[in-house]
């Protein structure tokens, strides 16, 4: 979920393509309503959000009984060490800055314990 529709359309298209299924969203309220609305294993959520930012967002997400199992990864261009210390606070499981390489979030996705559908066949 990012307000850049480029690194959305991109994402999707990423994910897609080895056989995940995936929604997008352009801004924080609208993430918090497909997290509810999909109950998806994993979430990448950029904290610069438009509406309400990707902090808010996952604690809005972590404040819900269905949200406290899902892995919420921040994908953002925020990478200070207070980014960090922040996104652990507002409830992300880990923080990536951008730009990611397509095989690191791959990896990291395969890895996730919750995202029995992200690995690649």
């Amino acid at each position: 979920m990012d307000d850049n529709r480029d690194v959305v359309d991109t994402l999707m298209f990423l994910l897609e393509s080895i056989g995940s299924m995936a929604h997008a969203a352009y801004d924080g309220l609208e993430a918090v309503r497909l997290a509810e609305e999909h109950r998806p294993d994993v979430i990448l959520l950029d904290i610069g959000l438009p509406k309400v930012d990707g902090y808010e967002a996952c604690r809005r997400i972590r404040e819900h009984a269905w949200g406290r199992q899902m892995m919420v990864y921040a994908l953002t261009g925020f990478g200070h060490e207070d980014d960090r210390d922040k996104a652990r606070r507002s409830g992300f499981d880990m923080h990536l800055t951008k730009p990611v390489e397509p095989e690191v979030l791959l990896t990291v996705l395969a890895a996730s314990p919750r995202a029995s559908s992200c690995a690649p066949d």
